[in-house]
C-alpha cells in the first residue's frame, strides 16, 4: 500500500498507522507454488502495452467454479449511504463437476470495476502503487467457470472471505480459489462503499466513499469502529442468506446441496481479519476464524496505549483462531501487539500464532502474486513492490499462506490434523511459530 492508503487501511489492519500444494493427503509434500510470469510489456513493434498479470494455479484435486450473487438487505439502512438500503455483491467459490479450460476462466474483475480498480480506484485508499492506465486488470483470468455445476460428493464446509480496508473482494483470489479447489465452498464478501469498488448487475458501479473522508480532521478510529460494525453486520446478514440460497433454485446445479451451514469458518485479511475475529465474537455459527494481519487496536501516541476497535480483544474468544503476523512496523506476534496480546490472554479456546518472515501487509493477498509481475513490466517501481511485499520469496509466500490457512480449516472444520500447527515447520523455516 502507499502511505497514503496504510494511513487509513493500516491502521485497521495491521497495526496502527492510518489506514501447496497442500490439499494432498495428510503427510504429502508440498509442491512448490510458481507464480506465473507475464508478458514482459512490449508488444512487437517495440511499443510499450498494458501490463498484465497471472494467478498461480489451485493445488488441490478438484476443479473450481464460481457464481456471484447480489444481496439486499432490505431490514438496514445503509450505514454509509443512510438513504439507501444495505446492498452487498458476493461471489461463491466451489469444487465444481467438469475441469475448467482457457477460454472458460473467469475475468478477475467485472470490466467496469477492473477499470476503476486500475484508475481511481488504485488513488484511492488502499493505492498499491501501480500506474493508473498501465495495467490490463480486465484480462487477468481467474482458473474457475461460472456458473460451473458442483462437484458431487456431498456436503462441503463453508468459509468466508473478508478483505481489507478499501479492498475488493477480489483481491485474496489466489487463497480463495486454492481452498475451492480443496473441496471447501468459500464466500467472498464485497462491503460496499468501503471497497475501492463494486460493480452490480444493473450497471450500478458503487466507488468507494473513503478517500473523500481522508483529512487531518478525520477521526481513524471512529472510521474503524463503524466500519467493523458495518462488516460483522454484512457477515450475519451473508449467513442468514446462505441459509435461504441454499435451498432457492438461483445458485448453479448442486451448489445449494454442497453447503453445509453446520462448518462454517471464517478467514480475513487485515480489516476482514479483524472482522473474522469479532463476527466469530458475535455469531455461534462460526467455528473457527483466521486473521491475516488484522489488528484490533488504535495506538496512541507512544505505540502502545489507545483504543480496541472491538469487543473481542477484551472478552477473548472460545473457539480456535489462527493469527498469521508480517515483519511490517506496525506488525508481528501477539507479544508485540495490544490487541492481538489481549486477544490471546483473555482466550479460552485453541489458538496458534505465526509470522512470515521477510513479508509485509501485502503479502498475504494477491499483491505477492501479482504485484511482481507487474513490476518485471514496470507498472510498479521496485520500490513501492518492496513496500506492498517485502522481501520474501513470492512463491514461498504464496505457499505458506495457502498451507498455513488450509492446515487450520482441515483441522477444525473436517477433523483432519497435519500437526503443522503443533509448532515450528522445517518445511517452512521462513515461518516464525510464536509460543
Amino acid at each position: 500500500m502507499s502511505r497514503r492508503g496504510r494511513a487509513v487501511a493500516a491502521v485497521v489492519l495491521a497495526a496502527a498507522t492510518a489506514m501447496v500444494t497442500l490439499g494432498t493427503a495428510p503427510g504429502a509434500t508440498a509442491a512448490p507454488v510458481v507464480v506465473a510470469a507475464a508478458a514482459d510489456g512490449v508488444t512487437a513493434d517495440g511499443v510499450s502495452a498494458r501490463a498484465t498479470a497471472a494467478l498461480p494455479r489451485p493445488t488441490g484435486p478438484y476443479p473450481v467454479g464460481t457464481t456471484a450473487v447480489h444481496l439486499t438487505d432490505q431490514n438496514r439502512v445503509d450505514p454509509w449511504k443512510p438513504d439507501r438500503q444495505r446492498e452487498l455483491m458476493i461471489s461463491i467459490w466451489y469444487p465444481a463437476a467438469r475441469p475448467v479450460t482457457g477460454a472458460d476462466r473467469a475475468a478477475y474483475m467485472a470490466p467496469a470495476a477492473a477499470e476503476h480498480f486500475d484508475g481511481d480506484g488504485n488513488a484511492g485508499v488502499m493505492n498499491y502503487g501501480f500506474a493508473p492506465g498501465r495495467t490490463d486488470w480486465a484480462a487477468v483470468r481467474t482458473h474457475a467457470r461460472v456458473d460451473a455445476s458442483a462437484s458431487p460428493g456431498g456436503r462441503r464446509p463453508v468459509v468466508l472471505y473478508s478483505p481489507g480496508l478499501g479492498d475488493p473482494r477480489t483481491w485474496g483470489t489466489a487463497l480463495v480459489e486454492d481452498l475451492a479447489s480443496r473441496g471447501y465452498v468459500v464466500v467472498t464478501v464485497d462491503h460496499t462503499w468501503e471497497a475501492s469498488e463494486v460493480a452490480f448487475p444493473n450497471g450500478e458501479l458503487a466507488a468507494s466513499v473513503l478517500p473523500g473522508m481522508l483529512g487531518p480532521d478525520l477521526d481513524v478510529g471512529a472510521l474503524l469502529r463503524k466500519s467493523m460494525a458495518t462488516r460483522v453486520d454484512d457477515t450475519r446478514f451473508v449467513l442468514d442468506e446462505l441459509e435461504h440460497l441454499k435451498h432457492s433454485r438461483g445458485l448453479p446445479t448442486g451448489l445449494g446441496a454442497a453447503l453445509d451451514l453446520d462448518r462454517i469458518g471464517m478467514v480475513g485479511h487485515s480489516a476482514g481479519g479483524f472482522t473474522a475475529l469479532q463476527a466469530m465474537h458475535d455469531d455461534r455459527r462460526i467455528a473457527a476464524a483466521v486473521d491475516l494481519d488484522g489488528q484490533l487496536h488504535f495506538p496512541g501516541r507512544d505505540g502502545r496505549t489507545g483504543t480496541y476497535l472491538s469487543g473481542v480483544a477484551q472478552d477473548g474468544l472460545d473457539r480456535p483462531f489462527l493469527l498469521m503476523g508480517t515483519r511490517s512496523d506496525d506488525s508481528g506476534s501477539y507479544h508485540a501487539q495490544p490487541g492481538w496480546d489481549a486477544l490471546w490472554q483473555h482466550s479460552t479456546g485453541w489458538r496458534a500464532d505465526v509470522t512470515l518472515d521477510g513479508s509485509r501487509h501485502g503479502s498475504y493477498t494477491d499483491a505477492e502474486s501479482l504485484l511482481p509481475q507487474l513490476a518485471r513490466q514496470g507498472a510498479i517501481t521496485p520500490d513501492q513492490l518492496r513496500a506492498d511485499t517485502g522481501d520474501v520469496d513470492p512463491g514461498r509466500a504464496v505457499l505458506a499462506t495457502r498451507t498455513y490457512v488450509a492446515s487450520f480449516l482441515d483441522r477444525w472444520l473436517r477433523g483432519h490434523d497435519d500437526h503443522l500447527l503443533d509448532g515450528p515447520s522445517a518445511r517452512f523455516p521462513e515461518v516464525v511459530y510464536e509460543r
